[in-house]
């Protein structure tokens, strides 16, 4: 997508060899404009299959699935909630929550993120949308939800991929419907390069 792609390039940089920034548009301030056209980018992607239900991840992967959601005819948006896994114990009720374990490769600690059942009806046609994608731990800890509560997975969207990590590939490869908006193929010196 064009517009995500010149933002990335004017505004978002890397550290290190594996951390992009985007901040400025994307997860810190929001360019309410650009979200708005992404959600239509997923929205086209996927109009021919039937969607009931956005599902993201908190806090980051909200403003994506809200736009993305109103594309769709304003369904709704359920978002998983991220717990330390430490708090595990104190903060799932078994019978009224589905969990997973996810590791946060941006803080570096194993979470669990929960969604309480009520809240994913089986036999929802889901579609999954995220802002980031690098190793897929979110994506996997989402489907691994939505196969719990059985519900039908119907795509994933993500805004930007970091496609020299595995994460694209690992989903494609099992068969999921991936639209990634903006790839990043190498960070070079703080410099993004997109494929």
């Amino acid at each position: 997508m064009k517009a995500l792609k010149d933002a990335i390039l004017q505004d978002g940089y890397g550290l290190g060899k594996d951390i992009v920034k985007v901040d400025m548009f994307l997860n810190h301030r929001l360019d309410t404009k650009l979200l708005m056209e992404m959600g239509k980018e997923f929205y086209k992607h996927f109009s021919a299959k039937p969607v009931d239900i956005i599902l993201t991840v908190e806090t980051s992967g909200v403003a994506i699935a809200m736009t993305t959601a109103v594309a769709f005819g304003n369904i709704p948006v359920v978002f998983a909630k991220k717990h330390a896994e430490s708090e595990l114990a104190s903060i799932v009720d078994k019978d009224a929550d589905y969990y997973s374990p996810v590791f946060s490769y941006t803080h570096g600690q194993k979470n669990v993120v929960t969604i309480k059942k009520d809240y994913l009806p089986a036999g929802s046609n889901i579609l999954i949308v995220d802002d980031f994608l690098a190793n897929g731990e979110a994506a996997y800890g989402l489907i691994d939800i939505a196969k719990q509560a059985g519900c039908i997975i119907q795509g994933i969207g993500i805004c930007v991929e970091k496609g020299f990590q595995p994460g694209g590939k690992g989903l494609r490869e099992a068969g999921y419907d991936l639209k990634s908006l903006a790839v990043i193929t190498a960070i070079n010196d703080g410099k993004l390069s997109l494929a």
